[in-house]
């Protein structure tokens, strides 16, 4: 470990080096898209196989990103532009006018196009899963959005719509609009809807036509049939994150313009902070200027790639490390696995070994059948070689050798790269590697392999994965699960269903119960390994208590594997196996199952897990996500558990949340987070996610997640209205799982540098509350949040720190002197769980307060931020920003601009006569008393 650390930094400088100097001829190769000279550069847009083939499809979006790149530079004040687009022709269409891919593939898009799998729906929309200002997964449209122009109507063109949705996955922020919320109370005790800007003019339309607000709102809710109609003609230019398809506006919310009030996603995630904000605060921003004013952008220019055939070679390290903590027999036992259920059918095949110089092993072959899986089978190494030496370059020049030989190219072939030695010349072969089109997928072994291996991966655009000598560990059968054809056709791919391992005594049982459910049970595997000579008794049961035994099993004694193939669609239910350790000695049993769809209409679920970073350095955390989910639908109320495991030391677990706190951004998006920093050394740790749900309870979302793009139900145009064709709902289709199901995926890997030595100091401080809520009721706020944790989003914290403000710039800027809210009495729980705190706020509600435009009016608003501190007095970050109306009159429902000037008036009115009443008596009561006194005076003269 300490010749690792002093050779690495060298090595990396070196390596730091070469990719300077290759950049400028290879700038874009693996590497997503790039902002080069103010234009954006290799943006993929992948069409799915299941999609008919279209080629109006083709034409459709290269209008769209023609029309969205202009308009994109003119809302950016000509700052940027789409230059290079790739589009991703599915392998099912049969035109052959297409250029052949290199290293993209459908899992790698930035924009995706396919259906809903069943359900009726339109909605552009973009996947994000972190916080304000980082970039989302990806941009969804379906065919019938790129082909019926009809919708164009409720949506607004479609370049309109892509640079709404293209501001959602390149710079973090977030939508304008509520559906929920349409309308909301202001600082003035005003009924406002919810738009941004607030200079967005319409009338509110009832089931019969316009009407008053006032027929709208019944006791601060929003009646049913209302809706509220935006004038077709306006004067207002913002703003695209609201609803870019009216035709005035052409440019993001700012400082002057944007709606602090309004209760939309934008002001929660992003503290209040305006689209344009943000935008200008990405690194997009900080390397790009605006072009001169003559100047226009280029038209975009577009490239049709598709992919030819499937070419895969394996390229496994034979050299004598890999003879330690058993690493060759995992190899040969995942790359078995691999070769004869994992790899699609019609995939060429070939394997090249290296230890100091490389070797070919065995040329393509063509899978077509199970004799030519073994047969493939039957190449791969049986033992190791003298050599300590490892030369990762000549492994790498074999293998293209091998893939040449089918079209002369190594365009679009895949690389396994198996290693566990160390190799400082890995950089000489990098412009080889850059330029031959492949992608390179890397699977570390032990702490000793290269540790710029992952570079490779990284810029080809492949996956990463460490297996650790940890004899129980299925790292290596779960890195080859994960790899796939990368078609996006999920309905043809392996889904690994169970991957588990023990240390299991002599005469002693690993048992346990996987679940196959509805949407899976095709080409169902079941796998065992072992350890010593000789398998372990083997028993299955399917759901009706059919029996499989150890003769049932096709078994490998050379690689100690067996495995059962179930014919047909496997019995859905609850399959349970015991595997009985019948050697004298202790040695790791373990099982993996895999399963295909099994119904071409119905998608299974899946588990997707990753990382925000694959390289960090102490103390900063590592984010981990689980994407769970049935084709588009969020599944809900799953168990998901990532198990961590270190290049050295026990895996750690960790419950995944889908909470809408911490790491977790969205609630109920089918994305499951929690941060993870229980490092116990340097170097690598590999992921994976057990996905476990009841079928007791709910399953799937109702509604698609994401950042959608406006459907706006209508206009006004000349005081007539013009209503657009009811949306169509995206309601799930599809029943309900009768047994629940059990999903596994390898995360990849990650690696960790700085961990100190010893015990870890307390550098970890609360995680940021992101969900905090206000709500008053009469002359007491209500404040909720998730409780953090005492590190992150584990443990608990120690206090709260609650702050108020009537000015928003004050609590943003200055939370420290903001006025502090008394929360001694309140001690925080447990992370996770729900706060509720009430207070009276102490603070003047009357006095003018300063506004963003420059007027003073009479404020009830009132802003509230809250940060938690742990027993090291280690404070999280500040809060976003919660605010309250607090009104004026006690018990009162807001009362609406008409008839608060009724009222005006007849209160008015009452007061006047009232006087004039009061002015008739006191006259009258004058003039009697008068009368009656010249009656006296008179009478004393008669006297």
């Amino acid at each position: 470990m300490t010749q690792r650390g002093i050779a690495g930094p060298v090595c990396n400088l070196k390596f730091v080096t070469l990719l300077v100097a290759l950049s400028s001829e290879l700038p874009f190769l693996g590497a997503g898209v790039q902002l080069q000279d103010n234009g954006y550069n290799g943006l993929l847009i992948a069409i799915n196989p299941q999609v008919p083939e279209n080629q109006n499809l083709i034409s459709n979006i290269k209008e769209m990103i023609t029309e969205a790149s202009l308009y994109l530079f003119n809302a950016t004040k000509r700052r940027v532009f789409f230059r290079d687009i790739k589009i991703l022709i599915p392998a099912t269409w049969k035109a052959n006018n297409y250029s052949k891919i290199k290293q993209e593939s459908y899992e790698k898009a930035n924009v995706i196009v396919t259906d809903w799998h069943g359900a009726h729906g339109d909605d552009p929309y973009t996947l994000q899963y972190r916080g304000c200002g980082k970039e989302g997964k990806y941009i969804h449209f379906t065919p019938n959005f790129l082909l019926n122009d009809n919708l164009t109507a409720g949506y607004g063109s479609r370049g309109r719509v892509f640079v709404h949705e293209w501001a959602h996955l390149r710079w973090g922020v977030f939508d304008e609009y509520n559906n929920d919320k349409p309308f909301y109370i202001n600082g003035r005790n005003q009924i406002k809807v919810t738009r941004c800007s607030s200079d967005i003019t319409g009338i509110f339309v009832c089931e019969k036509g316009p009407c008053p607000q006032e027929n709208c709102i019944i006791s601060k809710l929003f009646k049913e049939g209302c809706t509220f109609i935006y004038n077709s003609t306006q004067n207002a230019t913002a703003s695209i994150m609201f609803m870019q398809s009216l035709s005035s506006v052409v440019e993001f919310c700012n400082a002057s313009t944007h709606n602090q009030e309004a209760p939309n996603l934008q002001n929660r995630m992003c503290s209040l902070r305006s689209a344009w904000d943000v935008i200008t605060d990405s690194t997009d921003f900080h390397h790009s200027f605006p072009m001169n004013e003559t100047e226009l952008p280029p038209p975009p220019t577009f490239s049709l790639v598709q992919a030819g055939d499937k070419v895969v070679c394996l390229v496994l390290d034979v050299s004598s490390k890999m003879a330690e903590a058993d690493r060759l027999l995992q190899l040969q036992q995942a790359a078995e696995f691999y070769l004869m259920q994992i790899v699609e059918i019609h995939t060429f095949v070939g394997i090249a070994s290296f230890d100091s110089k490389g070797e070919i092993r065995a040329q393509l072959h063509q899978i077509n059948s199970n004799d030519d899986r073994k047969l493939l089978v039957s190449y791969l190494p049986t033992t190791v070689s003298a050599k300590t030496e490892v030369s990762i370059c000549s492994g790498l020049k074999k293998g293209f050798e091998v893939v040449e030989k089918l079209n002369g190219k190594a365009y679009g072939t895949v690389m396994v790269l198996v290693t566990s030695g160390e190799d400082k010349l890995i950089g000489n072969c990098l412009p080889t590697v850059l330029s031959s089109g492949a992608t390179i997928h890397s699977i570390a072994l032990g702490s000793s392999a290269a540790p710029n291996l992952e570079e490779l991966s990284h810029l080809t655009g492949g996956l990463k994965f460490f297996v650790p000598d940890i004899s129980n560990s299925n790292s290596m059968i779960d890195a080859f699960s994960r790899i796939s054809s990368g078609t996006g056709d999920v309905f043809q791919q392996h889904i690994q269903l169970e991957s588990t391992g023990e240390n299991v005594k002599p005469q002693h049982q690993l048992k346990n119960t996987v679940t196959v459910d509805n949407t899976v049970g095709n080409d169902t595997i079941f796998l065992v390994t072992w350890q010593t000579s000789g398998p372990p008794e083997i028993m299955l049961f399917d759901p009706d208590g059919r029996k499989y035994y150890t003769n049932n099993f096709i078994t490998n004694l050379t690689f100690r594997t067996a495995s059962l193939w179930i014919p047909g669609t496997a019995k859905p239910g609850h399959w349970t196996y015991t595997l009985n350790n019948t050697h004298h000695s202790l040695q790791a049993l373990k099982v993996a199952v895999t399963s295909r769809a099994s119904n071409s209409a119905v998608p299974p679920a899946t588990v997707e897990a990753f990382v925000e970073r694959d390289s960090l350095h102490f103390p900063q955390p590592v984010m981990i996500y689980a994407n769970v989910r049935q084709g588009f639908y969020p599944i809900l109320n799953a168990t998901v558990t990532a198990t961590v495991e270190p290049e050295t030391g026990d895996p750690v677990t960790l419950r995944l949340l889908d909470d809408g706190a911490g790491a977790d951004v969205i609630k109920n998006d089918g994305i499951y987070s929690r941060y993870f920093f229980s490092f116990a050394v340097n170097g690598r740790y590999s992921l994976k996610v057990h996905v476990n749900h009841s079928p007791s309870i709910s399953t799937l979302a109702h509604s698609i997640p994401g950042s959608h793009a406006m459907y706006v139900p209508g206009y006004t145009a000349n005081g007539n209205i013009q209503m657009n064709a009811p949306r169509k709902s995206v309601g799930r289709n599809g029943e309900e799982q009768k047994w629940g199901f059990s999903r596994v995926s390898s995360g990849g890997s990650f690696s960790v540098l700085g961990v100190p030595a010893g015990p870890h100091p307390d550098v970890f401080p609360p995680c940021k509350i992101i969900d905090l809520e206000a709500v008053n009721v009469e002359k007491e706020l209500t404040l909720s949040w998730t409780a953090p944790g005492e590190d992150f989003d584990q443990g608990q914290a120690t206090s709260y720190e609650i702050r108020m403000s009537k000015s928003l710039k004050n609590i943003q800027d200055d939370f420290n002197n903001a006025i502090l809210v008394n929360t001694s009495k309140r001690n925080p729980q447990q992370a996770g769980i729900r706060e509720i705190f009430t207070f009276s706020p102490q603070i003047s509600t009357n006095g003018p307060e300063h506004q963003p435009n420059g007027e003073t009016h009479e404020s009830h608003r009132i802003y509230v931020a809250i940060r938690a501190m742990d027993r090291n007095s280690l404070k999280s970050a500040i809060s976003n920003i919660a605010q309250a109306s607090l009104f004026t009159p006690p018990n009162s429902d807001p009362v609406p601009a008409r008839d608060y000037l009724i009222l005006k008036g007849v209160l008015t009115a009452m007061g006047l006569i009232g006087i004039i009443c009061l002015i008739i008596v006191v006259t009258h009561h004058t003039l009697n008393r008068k009368k009656r006194a010249d009656k006296k005076e008179n009478g004393t003269k008669l006297l």
